[in-house]
């Protein structure tokens, strides 16, 4: 039997007790909404990621889309199967009335503390990052979701920077008309598409501005506009054009940031119409950097 099919097997039917059966290694990173730890399979002994769901927000959440048949975070991300998104083995509820899911446990730094200590390591991986991020969003959005929080915070990077994985489907939504409604603002604030702040219609391409904005702090180590973690900071996104990526990194490949900025457009019907088609426009390139001038 498989580790997913192990994992599968022992949490149907009935709820978990995951403090007998798992040993935390590692102290809880604590998200807006749940706790995330380092723990080993008292059974197994195998390595894994704990994620255990804050119950009063994860049903405030789910409360607005009462009679939707909203999947939960465990039954989205146990759909996925790409290697540029996180595994998870299983989910279930524990004793505690708690969802939690169980995952592989990626070892390496978070994008976000990659850019927040201006990592050397980021240098001639950036181009390969960006195509990675958008793989595993094309990903998402071919099985019929939006993330709705792409930032650099939910990538995961190897040790070395020179792969990243996608993490944390907790306000995932299905890609349909009733859950694509104007009202639900829920994202990241420095992230967050106008369209979002402004409480509009959405649909996949919110996800594309946030990755614009991500890679745009990849490259830049600062942000397009001015930081802020409230909505009423995000607001001002879209209303002026963000600064020429060059101007931060000015040996950039002007195709690449051509490309970057269109992720970025205020309105949805300017940027590109799909993942796939920014990394169609990116498809030649070899280096993050403009060819050296013959």
């Amino acid at each position: 039997m498989g580790i997913g099919q192990f994992f599968k097997s022992i949490v149907e039917g009935g709820k978990v007790d995951v403090g007998s059966r798992y040993e935390i290694l590692r102290e809880a990173v604590s998200g807006t909404m749940s706790n995330f730890h380092m723990a080993r399979d008292r059974k197994t002994g195998d390595i894994v990621g704990l994620k255990v769901l804050d119950k009063a927000k994860t049903d405030a959440l789910e409360g607005r889309f009462k009679g939707l048949k909203k999947p939960t975070e465990g039954e989205i991300a146990t759909s996925f199967n790409h290697p540029r998104i996180v595994k998870t083995f299983s989910h279930g509820i524990t004793t505690n009335n708690e969802q939690f899911l169980v995952m592989e446990f990626l070892d390496g730094p978070g994008l976000n503390s990659l850019l927040i200590g201006r990592s050397k390591l980021l240098d001639g991986n950036r181009l390969t990052l960006a195509r990675q991020a958008a793989e595993a969003i094309e990903a998402v959005h071919a099985a019929g979701y939006i993330h709705r929080d792409i930032c650099p915070r939910n990538f995961v990077c190897s040790k070395d920077a020179s792969s990243l994985t996608l993490i944390d489907f907790g306000l995932t939504l299905p890609a349909t008309k009733e859950f694509m409604q104007p009202g639900n603002r829920t994202g990241t604030p420095n992230y967050m598409s106008p369209e979002v702040v402004r409480r509009r219609q959405t649909d996949p391409r919110l996800d594309i501005f946030s990755f614009g904005v991500s890679v745009y702090e990849l490259f830049a180590f600062d942000l397009p506009w001015q930081r802020g973690d409230t909505g009423q900071a995000a607001m001002t996104h879209g209303m002026s054009s963000p600064p020429p990526l060059r101007k931060y990194y000015p040996k950039i490949n002007p195709t690449l940031e051509a490309a970057i900025h269109k992720c970025m457009e205020a309105e949805p019907e300017k940027r590109f119409p799909s993942i796939s088609q920014f990394l169609k426009a990116i498809s030649r390139l070899r280096h993050e950097d403009a060819p050296a001038a013959s």
